[in-house]
């Protein structure tokens, strides 16, 4: 299981695995009885943060973490953690850059204020453009949130511009400087309604003892961002660990031999890895992992591309921005976990008119027992159906496990829908 080489621990490629996993929640069973908000915030205290993206083909990315840990959980619970829901009394969590756009608990803001104060460099060039060049439309938005809201963009009273090819968001300067605001830490999100944004003063909606908490020394909330993140990997190299909160590299190499001289990470070996990796002293080491998931593309487990690969010999890349002609798999392709193992991916659309789930394309892993993969995928999309409140599932003839799927779903019984 390990050795050690030159003084260095070597783990085997399947042990870090499973430490990877165990350290993302997946070596925990599913809860059989009724999921509340304990058991979420079981999950944030593992994953730490949850994605989010506006793709909404299949579900809404923040909510699937959760269920691929837990099963079907009530996505109300989730929501009334969050500022989704108006004015929940104390909300958990929280919109920022945090690994992308991100759902966090509202303990780490104050560890995310060195970001917001480099809102002037942080950014993309067009909200950096807004600060520079239109100061006085910030002060304009920021009086009018103040005044009037939540609000959302169009209030603003700016009218978008006419589309332009090759860009992927079309945003008026109302939406811009709205957006440096909420970079800065001056604005949230108070709500979504049909996953737009509205946007308050944040101090009208993170709670009053956060916001009062002192603000920490950046080299001192970067070291515990990294932190953190060891935490949720339980064995990383350094870009594995500067990717989840996005660092960078000088600022996490410098946190990784402070945690190191700590004894709260321990350098390690893994075998076929080509980087340094870094052991966390609490990380669990199970000999087993018997998990089954699905996993949004937006999941902590996979959302470091170069890390999956490493783990798992998975090569994945999204490909809803890649033209439909050009596509291998399908647009929203999620990976199957059967065990400790990625052993195939789906490209699913949840088909709200029809009451269905559907699997565009089904593909098997080289080297995977068709048979068993589909038998065990074919359980969990009916599960997730029912999560979804559809009423089946219906494969479409594409891909190598597409015909194998289509007859294990077929001998499934469906899961009633939830709700």
């Amino acid at each position: 299981m390990s050795a050690s080489v030159a003084g260095v621990r070597t783990l085997s490629a399947a042990h870090a695995r499973r430490i990877a996993l165990a350290a993302q929640g997946f070596a925990d069973p599913r809860p059989t009885g009724r999921v509340d908000a304990r058991h979420v915030r079981r999950v944030l205290d593992r994953v730490a943060l949850l994605q989010i993206d506006s793709v909404n083909v299949f579900s809404r990315s923040h909510y699937l973490p959760v269920f691929a840990r837990l099963g079907p959980y009530p996505r109300e619970v989730l929501d009334r953690m969050t500022a989704y829901v108006p004015r929940p009394r104390h909300p958990e969590l929280f919109e920022y850059w945090a690994h992308a756009a991100s759902l966090v608990p509202v303990r780490y803001q104050p560890l995310l204020r060195w970001r917001m104060a480099r809102a002037h460099v942080e950014p993309w060039a067009n909200i950096r453009r807004i600060a520079r060049e239109r100061p006085g439309l910030l002060d304009d938005v920021r009086r009018l949130v103040a005044e009037q809201g939540p609000i959302v963009a169009g209030d603003t009273g700016i009218p978008r511009p006419a589309p332009r090819p090759g860009h992927m968001w079309n945003w008026h300067d109302g939406k811009t400087a709205l957006e440096w605001l909420f970079f800065a830490g001056e604005i949230t999100t108070a709500k979504r309604v049909n996953f737009e944004r509205w946007y308050d003063l944040a101090e009208r909606v993170i709670p009053a003892d956060v916001l009062a908490a002192p603000t920490p020394d950046p080299v001192d909330a970067k070291r515990e961002l990294v932190r953190i993140s060891a935490r949720a990997h339980g064995v990383a190299t350094e870009p594995d660990l500067r990717d989840y909160f996005r660092l960078s590299h000088a600022d996490t190499k410098a946190a990784v031999a402070e945690l190191v001289d700590t004894g709260e990470l321990a350098a390690v070996h893994v075998a076929g890895w080509d980087a340094p990796a870094y052991l966390w002293h609490e990380a669990r080491r199970p000999r087993t992992v018997q998990a089954r998931a699905l996993l949004s593309p937006f999941d902590s487990l996979v959302w470091y591309r170069e890390r999956t690969l490493r783990l798992f010999d998975f090569h994945y890349r999204i490909e809803i921005y890649t033209r439909e002609e050009e596509r291998r798999y399908g647009y929203y392709v999620l990976p199957f976990l059967l065990g400790d193992t990625l052993v195939g991916r789906v490209d699913l659309k949840a088909d709200r008119q029809q009451g269905v789930l559907r699997v565009q394309s089904a593909w098997v892993e080289p080297g995977q027992d068709p048979g068993h993969v589909a038998i065990e995928l074919a359980a969990e999309l009916d599960v997730t159906a029912g999560w979804l409140g559809l009423d089946g599932v219906e494969v479409m003839p594409r891909g190598d496990l597409s015909t194998t799927l289509a007859e294990a779903v077929a001998r499934t019984g469906p899961t009633p829908a939830a709700g």
